[in-house]
């Protein structure tokens, strides 16, 4: 099973702040757990929203672009880490394992080819 870790943006993460090297050390440490462990398959940090931009799909398969930033930070994505694990708990496992110490990180499964047969 693959889930997908989705680190939620707060305010400093939009205002383009960076993590301090004690948290990135923390983070390179529990990145290097997960590879240890087989199940890491992908990670990523993502830049603030200002540097983003949203498409918007309409009728008659019309396009609207628009540039970041974005105000609804609590809706906004951070990064992320998708994992490979043989169940729900170890997801919830590695999940409680990341070295935050605020924040939020939403877990979700990712579909599997057989899931559309």
């Amino acid at each position: 099973m693959r889930y997908m870790m989705i680190v939620k943006s707060s305010p400093e993460a939009e205002s383009g702040a960076v993590p301090s090297p004690e948290e990135l050390a923390e983070m390179g440490k529990f990145n290097e757990e997960l590879v240890k462990a087989g199940v890491m398959l992908d990670r990523n940090g993502l830049r603030d929203s200002s540097e983003g931009f949203r498409v918007h799909y309409g009728p008659g398969g019309r396009t609207t672009v628009v540039d970041g930033p974005f105000a609804e930070a609590k809706e906004l994505v951070a990064g992320y880490w998708i994992i490979q694990v043989s169940s729900r708990e170890e997801a919830v496992e590695w999940a409680r394992r990341i070295p935050f110490q605020e924040g939020e990180v939403e877990v979700r499964k990712v579909f599997e080819e057989e899931d559309f047969a």
